[in-house]
């Protein structure tokens, strides 16, 4: 339809604006963009989380005893995780909604990409359940393209998007249960509202 068009995405934080823009349509960001300045802009890695020291970096929030949003260095910590792949950087999902499953760490996000990418759902949401064995193990509440489905089915699709999952992820981030769900909440930012992180 628009043969001339491009696709780029900007990293952004709010607390310290635009980090960097790419426009390679790789998924991502290039590596050698870590350690350099860009446009005013510097980015470090520490922990596999992603942190900006940018002039553009607020002070604090707004209200009474709020804390400084940078460290010692001037740097932000985002809370976005990071992995690096050769020579680029793919993000990983948030430090605050990592899973531990068994000592293994489990972004909800990597998880609800292979499940979206099957084409019976719409949306998902990886959650986390207690387990008294492993700490936790993944569950993830699904929205399916087709509204409802026949009596009987569920687990035939269940099976059939458990079988993508298992195809494209390690045993310990496959979902122990699927549950279909009409719809999830999301945020007035349009991300998904997540309440287990």
């Amino acid at each position: 339809m628009f043969p001339e068009a491009g696709v780029g995405h900007a990293f952004a934080s709010t607390e310290a604006g635009v980090a960097f823009e790419v426009n390679d349509g790789l998924a991502g960001f290039p590596a050698s963009f870590v350690a350099q300045v860009r446009n005013g802009v510097e980015m470090k890695v520490v922990d596999s989380s992603l942190r900006i020291r940018s002039p553009r970096t607020a002070s604090r929030y707004i209200g009474d005893n709020q804390p400084k949003l940078f460290d010692a260095e001037g740097f932000v910590d985002t809370g976005d995780m990071v992995e690096l792949h050769g020579d680029r950087y793919g993000f990983a999902g948030r430090k605050g909604g990592i899973i531990n499953v068994g000592g293994q760490k489990v972004h909800p996000e990597e998880i609800e990409a292979v499940i979206n990418r099957h084409p019976q759902v719409r949306m998902s949401l990886v959650r986390p359940r207690k387990n008294p064995v492993t700490g936790a193990v993944v569950i993830a509440d699904v929205v399916l393209q087709c509204e409802g489905i026949r009596t009987g089915a569920e687990a035939e699709v269940s099976d059939a998007i458990l079988a993508h999952c298992r195809a494209a992820l390690p045993r310990h981030k496959v979902p122990a249960a699927i549950k279909f769900v009409p719809s999830l909440d999301v945020a007035a930012t349009g991300k998904l509202a997540r309440r287990h992180g």
